[in-house]
């Protein structure tokens, strides 16, 4: 349950899921690390704040403050700067977002769509997004 990027540690050691599986949603790059080696405690803390953020993210009330908040998430994980704002090209579907609020596919597509009228998000595909710079990120549904 989440999302890494590059640098990140995921595997057995760090899940209790069995088994544990892992989709790629990009191209990945691989390296097996020893548990000795691989599993200190930067790693572990990394991943349990990974874990809160997510958690954090989905205890949110109102659905329009949990997909702002995600967005904001992966902006600054996985976003790169342009002129516009952060650009978010992750390959994500509104399946993916809706399963990790645990909302529904149309629920995220509706909401997107406000976000997008508002000027708050700018949809350059269906994988990729812009979210605007934070100042611009303020308004209530």
């Amino acid at each position: 349950m989440g999302w890494w990027g590059p640098g990140d540690v995921v595997g057995k050691p760090l899940s209790k899921c069995d088994p544990d599986q892992i989709e790629c949603l990009t191209k990945v790059e691989a390296t097996l690390l020893s548990l000795d080696r691989g599993l200190n405690r930067e790693v572990l803390l990394y991943h349990l704040q990974q874990a809160e953020d997510l958690t954090i993210i989905r205890a949110g009330k109102r659905v329009d403050s949990m997909l702002d908040q995600l967005l904001t998430w992966l902006a600054k994980k996985f976003g790169s700067e342009v002129k516009q704002g952060h650009l978010i090209d992750l390959g994500l579907t509104h399946q993916d977002i809706a399963e990790l609020l645990g909302i529904s596919r149309v629920t995220v597509t509706r909401t997107l769509g406000i976000f997008e009228q508002q000027g708050v998000i700018q949809r350059l595909s269906i994988h990729r997004i812009i979210l605007q710079d934070s100042e611009v990120w303020h308004y209530e549904i």
